[in-house]
């Protein structure tokens, strides 16, 4: 837990290279602990380094994308299916554009 929390600083940075060496302070302490999951996950994130410190040039990331998403697999698995492309379309529409059948 103290792991997760410790590299929640990481997106506050504003400069690559300060960011790059908290990483790299974070991964050691990662990388010595004891649970494996917590090892699996620093070294993914190692190997995604240049997209992590991409964030630090463009400040955007797919958030609002990801959010939609599963807005879209929400309705999805409310419905249990749709019979048509097109009614699964206009409850994607109703549900993400916020709006009501009454009046």
């Amino acid at each position: 837990w103290a792991l997760k929390e410790h590299f929640r600083p990481f997106w506050d940075y504003r400069s690559k290279g300060w960011a790059k060496r908290y990483f790299e302070r974070w991964y050691s302490w990662a990388i010595r602990c004891r649970l494996e999951p917590v090892k699996k996950v620093a070294r993914m994130l190692k190997t995604h380094m240049d997209g992590l410190l991409n964030y630090f040039d463009h400040r955007i990331s797919n958030a609002a994308a990801e959010g939609l998403n599963s807005k879209i697999q929400t309705v999805k698995s409310n419905a249990r299916g749709y019979r048509s492309f097109e009614g699964f379309r206009t409850s994607i529409l109703f549900y993400c554009g916020k709006l009501e059948m009454q009046p």
